[in-house]
């Protein structure tokens, strides 16, 4: 229970701060698209080819998801219960990560 707890607290500092830290102006940032995900999902697949690369629970309403694609673009959404996905942030130069060793084995 301590450990969720601090996990999303953790998710909401970093969720803030790539918010803050976002390099393109303000006004993009507040321009939020929301839609069926779907919706959304078919427009990144079509427009951008990412795909989702890693999803997380933010709380008992609303999931966290990234698309990316081998070109480096990618995408946070994030996913209300209801099926709602909102964009909130975009960029380039996406790396995955090698796991390390213990962790999701």
């Amino acid at each position: 229970m301590k450990r969720n707890m601090i996990r999303g607290l953790i998710s909401v500092v970093i969720l803030a701060t790539s918010m803050i830290a976002h390099p393109h102006s303000a006004a993009s940032q507040m321009m939020r698209s929301c839609a069926a995900r779907s919706e959304v999902v078919n427009f990144l697949d079509k427009n951008f080819a990412e795909r989702l690369t890693a999803v997380g629970l933010v709380n008992q309403n609303a999931m966290l998801e990234i698309y990316a694609a081998q070109s480096g673009t990618w995408t946070l959404l994030i996913t209300d219960t209801r099926g709602i996905s909102c964009l909130l942030l975009s960029g380039d130069s996406w790396e995955t990560m090698p796991s390390l060793p213990g962790i999701g084995t």
